[in-house]
């Protein structure tokens, strides 16, 4: 029976990495062998073992430092005769096609803005503390958690040149098991001039705050005394954006000017503790990824129950002289010499504390990364597959996935993502 011809070349721009023309004086053995050529070998051979199949380009695969090697569990065979003893896998199956590009955006249509910066910031030589950098990446893996937690400006603010206004901490307070990891987050008010310098100064007040009770709170976490956790926690948050008025005064600004909302995250090192800790201040989001499935765990504000108080909302059902009300004309009443004038309303207190499984992603991220998440099934989609692997991603790699963009979504991005081993 004759051997079958060579197989065809595959076509150009196909995705697949051109194969290396074998030299003369090569040994058969050691050409590198196409799908193709194996498909044909097979035909000509049943009998013959097949041989193993490189990687499928179907998914990227895992980066991080523990993720599995390209081959899986291959085994070297002996050498046979004529065979050189260091034969690699790659020697064996050709060449590996190149992993699939990144997503840069999702959706129907790309955003209007550049992908990468374009403007930086203008400068104060005589402030340049205030100067906050375009990209924060850290990440850590203490207890059953790795962490991953990035903070990107925003494709608007790139282009105008404005720095960031959302501000991201990350600090470790304490040892071993004892260990409290604090993850705090905020974002500056929109147009303010100090926006990313009153979101900086609210993350470093809480994060102090935080690591002189940090053990009070780490014991607190680890017995689960949930009502303790959400009384200290608000009492520290109130006393942190108090802080932040009063500097706002001494400077001559405005309160709402020199405001940021706040959300934060505290871990615990112990590796058998898996109680998750989220308070904050504003708007966001808490999401958890569960068997390829998001889940949104926002905490919801708490309803008002009753009728609004007079003077804040609804009218009175009649007059003092018992007339009836039939019309409001929009005229609003002077405030009572007597009483101070309410105050601006403020921002309810939001706290939740989950148990994780094994397998679990938990995501807390600021405004700028929650809505296009709730808004594009793309996105959700996208991260999903992304972040469902047996690893979690590395840190260039959960960087490219947090800046996986959506037309009309260009505020900044600040995210942090726990996985559970």
């Amino acid at each position: 029976m004759s051997a079958p011809g060579p197989a065809s070349a595959p076509p150009q721009g196909v995705g697949r990495p051109s194969v290396p023309e074998a030299s003369p004086a090569r040994h058969p053995a050691t050409e590198p062998s196409r799908p193709d050529d194996r498909a044909a070998a097979s035909e000509a051979n049943p009998s013959a073992p097949d041989a193993p199949a490189p990687a499928l380009p179907g998914r990227p695969p895992p980066s991080g430092p523990t993720a599995a090697p390209a081959y899986g569990d291959w085994t070297p065979a002996a050498p046979s005769d004529g065979e050189p003893a260091d034969a690699s896998p790659a020697s064996r199956l050709g060449p590996l096609p190149p992993p699939l590009p990144s997503r840069v955006h999702v959706g129907t249509r790309p955003p209007t803005y550049d992908a990468e910066p374009t403007a930086l910031p203008a400068a104060d030589p005589d402030d340049l503390d205030a100067l906050v950098p375009d990209t924060v990446l850290d990440g850590a893996r203490y207890g059953a958690c790795t962490l991953r937690a990035v903070s990107v400006r925003g494709d608007s603010a790139r282009y105008r040149g404005e720095p960031r206004r959302d501000a991201l901490l990350t600090a470790r307070f304490g040892s071993g098991e004892r260990a409290l990891v604090l993850v705090a987050l905020a974002t500056g008010t929109r147009t303010a001039p100090g926006a990313h310098l009153a979101a900086a100064e609210v993350c470093r007040w809480i994060a102090a705050a935080v690591g002189r009770s940090h053990e009070r709170l780490a014991a607190d976490i680890r017995a689960a005394r949930r009502t303790d956790l959400k009384a200290g926690l608000h009492r520290l948050t109130d006393r942190g954006l108090g802080k932040l008025r009063a500097a706002a005064t001494e400077q001559g600004l405005d309160p709402d000017d020199y405001a940021a909302s706040m959300r934060c995250l505290l871990l615990s090192g112990d590796p058998e503790c898996r109680t998750r800790v989220f308070f904050g201040v504003g708007p966001g989001g808490l999401f958890r990824l569960r068997e390829r499935e998001w889940q949104d765990s926002e905490p919801e504000v708490a309803e008002v129950k009753g009728e609004p108080v007079l003077g804040f909302g609804s009218a009175p059902h009649e007059t003092p002289d018992g007339d009836r009300l039939t019309m409001d004309l929009g005229i609003p009443t002077p405030p009572s010499p007597y009483e101070p004038a309410p105050g601006p309303p403020r921002e309810p207190f939001r706290f939740r504390t989950s148990v994780a499984r094994p397998g679990d992603v938990l995501l807390m991220c600021g405004a700028g990364f929650a809505e296009p998440l709730r808004g594009e099934p793309g996105l959700r989609a996208h991260l999903a597959d992304r972040w469902s692997g047996p690893e979690p991603p590395g840190l260039t790699a959960y960087l490219a996935d947090t800046q996986v963009r959506v037309k009309g979504y260009a505020d900044d991005r600040t995210a942090v993502a726990v996985w559970e081993a």
